[in-house]
């Protein structure tokens, strides 16, 4: 495999390229997670690994209970096919739990707070109801918890983590908190060994080519946990080396870049925060080192929308909305190659 292979096989293992899958539900199950910190783009994303996906559609998988958002790994928003986060948590969180506990003390919020924080939550979402996030920290404020100087966020945070709160249906334009045992009533329950094989499973099952490198840092695992888990994963995974780097997959990625290189050759327009981006230890594959600081500008952790040509992140881009117009700029890290101008507004005219 060469960088440029790995891109593509990258594209269609993603489902970017090539068949979508048939639900948005079934386009994050097969990724394992996806990140979610921009929830416009978060929608994005998954239409586009969707087969005829809208963004209405994934909205609708929200409501449906089939998606739910939480902070399962790195500390950061992740969209997770619902059954999932109740063993993804035990796994993925106690570390982030850990590393929060002087903060926590900073802010004041020990076990006590975090008690009645919970208390207060279950009293107000209990019965199947849902609260915008604004409406919950309104809750703790009357409850004589303060939610300023990041307090609301951490108890959100914590109880999230903890497995008692989620996001799940959409109110109001956003996604909503729910209470995770009434929100999931049928969750997978995995013993650990059998939950660390389905995550790395999963992970280079929808990422691969990807390397143990690249799946510790993306699920956040000890080098050990990892270990175990592709360990565990290998029997279902196809290997191959790369400058004595072993890289793992699905079976049928190969077959199925053969049945779509065409597309895969093609041009993409991803959201900020992509999973082709994020997705990665090691984005070398796919992006110039030089260029790594044009997409997250000073290492902001904000992360631009990509313009992808066979494989390649060469540029950025970004829309402006007035009322009933939109449009796109795009930004070559160089220069764009004949055509790809035009093969951007045409990509940016479909998508969903």
């Amino acid at each position: 495999m060469t960088p440029h292979e790995i891109g593509l096989l990258r594209l269609v293992a993603q489902r970017i390229a090539g068949p979508g899958t048939a639900t948005p539900a079934d386009a994050v199950r097969l990724l394992g997670a996806m990140q979610a910190q921009d929830p416009t783009g978060a929608i994005l994303s998954v239409a586009l690994r969707t087969e005829g996906g809208t963004r209405q559609a994934v909205q609708a998988a929200y409501d449906a209970g089939e998606i739910v958002k939480s902070w399962p790994m790195r500390g950061t928003l992740h969209l997770v096919a619902a059954e999932d986060l109740p063993w993804l948590l035990p796994l993925t969180t106690p570390r982030i739990l850990g590393g929060h506990t002087a903060r926590l003390a900073e802010l004041g919020l020990d076990a006590r707070a975090l008690g009645r924080a919970r208390e207060l939550a279950e009293e107000a979402l209990s019965g199947g109801r849902s609260l915008r996030r604004a409406d919950l920290m309104a809750v703790w404020d009357k409850g004589g918890l303060e939610t300023t100087g990041q307090r609301g966020y951490h108890m959100l945070g914590n109880l999230s983590q903890s497995g008692v709160l989620c996001f799940g249906p959409t109110l109001d334009g956003e996604q909503a908190v729910v209470l995770i045992e009434e929100w999931i009533p049928n969750p997978r329950e995995l013993a650990r060994d059998e939950a660390l094989g389905e995550l790395a499973t999963r992970y280079f099952l929808g990422h691969g080519p990807a390397t143990l490198k690249d799946f510790m840092r993306w699920a956040h695992q000890l080098t050990g946990d990892a270990r175990t888990g592709l360990t565990l994963a290998r029997p279902a995974l196809a290997n191959a080396e790369v400058d004595g780097t072993e890289y793992f997959m699905a079976p049928g990625t190969p077959d199925l870049l053969s049945a779509h290189r065409a597309e895969a050759e093609g041009l993409f327009l991803l959201p900020g925060f992509d999973e082709y981006v994020l997705g990665y230890q090691n984005r070398s594959a796919v992006l110039a080192p030089e260029f790594a600081d044009r997409i997250v500008p000073g290492g902001n952790g904000v992360f631009r929308p990509t313009v992808v040509n066979a494989g390649q992140i060469i540029g950025t881009w970004k829309q402006t909305i007035r009322t009933k117009t939109r449009t796109i700029t795009p930004t070559p890290f160089t220069t764009f190659p004949k055509g790809v101008p035009e093969a951007i507004d045409t990509a940016y005219a479909a998508l969903p």
